[in-house]
């Protein structure tokens, strides 16, 4: 989306036009721009639990300056780190401007509602204003709700239908972005879950230390905590949690039976349990291998003696790829949600299924894309092709899906087909196939539709039946 267009009424100069927010993070110059802010400002960061306070003043050029040794930063949070020596800290939430009384952050929400305000009371305002008029508002009552420790509950599926999405694919950075501008994040993260998790809007903890990483080790090795200093990294990874719904496993405590185990799994069609004593004490897991073997070695064996105690637990956001080595050895992993609980299992089929929704498509695009180059090498000749295209183009191989359109659009070069077909829809339908093609070449976690699979495998089978007639 882009940004919202902003009149500074109080401008001297002559009530200037700004393009503010811009589809990125809102900075301090922005606060500046808008007069909510004056240079000079003074800032400070207390931290009442070890007694210690921390001052800035903000520059003429929105920069946040450390006092007294003068470094400067763009970025709140890495200002308010640095002071600190912590390892990540919201400095929105963690800096007061000094003569309002007030956070950074309360400063940055009155800049956010001028912005929408201003486009509200324009009289023509686009389509797309509006939309992000209701976003701004959702994200508002959302940032009301986590103020009041009420924090809204969405699965991730319903959370990206607030900006009109349907998978985490081209509006993912967009969607960070807004949430983070209104102070918002998602526990667990709404990347490295399944479409129907359910994740809570939620903000940083009051107290700014509670921010602090965890270790790597106890949430997988992705530190905690927003760096808008210079941009978001690039996050491409399937995560296990991706795998894994997180919504519970099903389980036997360490002093159940045989008998109890067994029906559990026949009814479930499970190879596996866990065996907990508590939802964070995962004691181990008794598989149909385990008991077997238990009971083949000791047919008066205990229910104790199947518990194989050397499985494996891994964070909701680990890599997948991390893990798959595991998973070629023990079959199985467990999951941990945000809060340690062990909510979920990822096995050898689940990873085959996921690959198998990848690979799919990818295959069906080859074969559509070898058979349509083969149909129009056999309809026209290249030099018709470069005319068409109005490029060069040296062979058949080197074809894109636009040059697909822009031939097959030709009155000419369809009828050489002598296709008994409607150009207008062969040609509506292959558009549609060029969108699913973006969608699959630009990676993320969702796997394309089943619907969109049963268009690409029906157009091949359409191909396959009338490209010998070409």
């Amino acid at each position: 989306m882009t940004g919202v267009p902003v009149v500074d009424q109080d401008d001297e100069s002559g009530g200037r036009s700004m393009y503010l927010i811009g589809g990125r993070r809102v900075t301090v110059s922005d606060l500046l721009d808008a007069g909510l802010i004056q240079p000079g400002a003074k800032l400070r960061f207390k931290r009442s639990r070890i007694g210690v306070t921390y001052d800035a003043t903000v520059t003429d050029k929105g920069r946040i300056r450390l006092e007294p040794d003068g470094e400067e930063f763009r970025s709140p949070s890495r200002a308010a780190m640095v002071a600190a020596g912590m390892r990540a800290v919201d400095g929105w939430r963690a800096w007061i401007v000094v003569d309002q009384d007030r956070l950074l952050d309360a400063v940055r929400q009155d800049l956010l509602d001028r912005a929408i305000s201003t486009v509200t009371a324009a009289a023509h305002r686009q389509h797309e204003d509006a939309a992000r008029q209701r976003v701004h508002e959702r994200l508002r009552q959302a940032r009301r709700r986590a103020d009041d420790h009420d924090p809204e509950r969405i699965s991730v599926r319903e959370l990206l239908k607030v900006w009109g999405a349907t998978d985490r694919g081209d509006q993912i950075s967009q969607i960070e972005v807004d949430l983070a501008n209104h102070g918002l994040t998602t526990s667990p993260s709404f990347r490295a879950v399944t479409l129907d998790t359910v994740v809570s809007l939620t903000t940083p903890p009051d107290d700014p230390e509670a921010t602090a990483a965890p270790e790597p080790s106890q949430i997988g090795d992705l530190p905690v905590g927003e760096d808008d200093e210079g941009g978001d990294d690039l996050n491409v990874r399937l995560t296990v949690g991706n795998l894994s719904p997180l919504r519970g496993v099903e389980s036997v405590g360490p002093n159940s039976t045989f008998d109890e185990a067994l029906t559990k799994m026949l009814l479930n069609d499970f190879s596996q349990l866990a065996v907990l004593s508590g939802p964070r004490n995962l004691r181990g897991a008794v598989t149909w291998r385990s008991i077997a073997q238990a009971r083949h070695q000791r047919p008066e064996a205990r229910f104790a003696d199947a518990i194989d105690t050397r499985v494996e637990v891994v964070a909701y956001d680990r890599d997948l790829f991390e893990v798959l080595p595991t998973l070629q050895q023990r079959e199985f992993v467990f999951v941990r949600n945000e809060s340690r609980a062990v909510m979920g299992i990822v096995t050898t089929a689940d990873v085959a299924q996921r690959y198998g929704e990848m690979a799919t498509p990818f295959f069906q695009l080859g074969e559509l894309d070898q058979t349509l180059r083969w149909v129009l090498r056999q309809a026209v000749d290249l030099p018709t092709v470069q005319r068409i295209c109005q490029r060069t183009i040296t062979s058949f191989d080197h074809l894109s899906f636009g040059d697909y359109r822009r031939v097959l659009e030709n009155k000419d070069a369809w009828d050489a087909l002598g296709w008994r077909l409607d150009r207008l829809a062969f040609i509506a339908r292959l558009e549609e196939i060029r969108v699913i093609r973006n969608k699959v070449m630009h990676f993320h976690p969702d796997p394309i539709p089943p619907d969109a699979v049963d268009q690409l495998r029906t157009f091949n089978n359409l191909l396959h039946r009338y490209r010998d007639r070409s």
